[in-house]
């Protein structure tokens, strides 16, 4: 049974995942809430994560980092079957908070628009992919902490 969460850990895993794991934002996530924090967790939902990346299927649009997160958060509080209204409404909530929390730090959301700047596969592209998926998977796990009310360690960094 789960006793603490450590952010840094779960920081560190997901960064390090799309860095040099040979993954993408939203692949590295979910790896690395499996890895350190859900590790009861399929590893086929690290597959369902695969079409996240480059703002969903290269198209750009929402960052596939959050959409990793908000997978995370669907396989911590979501519903299974039809009904359980108060699953939905939980899940619907947190993934509102953690896209809200990625706004307040970038502005946009959208990969199109945060990646602008850059050449696709740049190293300066990836420096700054690699900064969204930790920041995401610290958030994630700060959300995730407080709902199960369990404490937090590893704090040295705080978005």
């Amino acid at each position: 049974m789960l006793k603490e969460i450590d952010v840094k850990k779960i920081r560190e895993a997901a960064e390090e995942n799309y860095r040099d794991g040979g993954m993408y934002c939203s692949e590295g996530i979910v790896s690395a809430f499996k890895e350190t924090l859900l590790d009861d967790m399929p590893e086929e939902l690290i597959a369902a994560a695969s079409g996240f990346p480059i703002g969903v299927g290269r198209s750009k649009c929402m960052c596939g980092a959050i959409s990793g997160g908000v997978m995370c958060i669907g396989y911590a509080f979501g519903r299974t079957t039809g009904g359980q209204r108060d699953k939905s409404e939980k899940t619907l909530e947190l993934s509102q908070e953690l896209h809200k929390k990625f706004l307040a730090r970038n502005r946009v959301a959208c990969c199109s628009i945060l990646t602008h700047k850059f050449e696709m596969g740049s190293p300066e592209h990836k420096k700054q992919c690699v900064r969204f998926t930790g920041e995401v998977a610290e958030d994630l796990a700060r959300i995730i902490a407080r709902e199960k009310d369990l404490p937090i360690v590893g704090e040295e960094s705080k978005n």
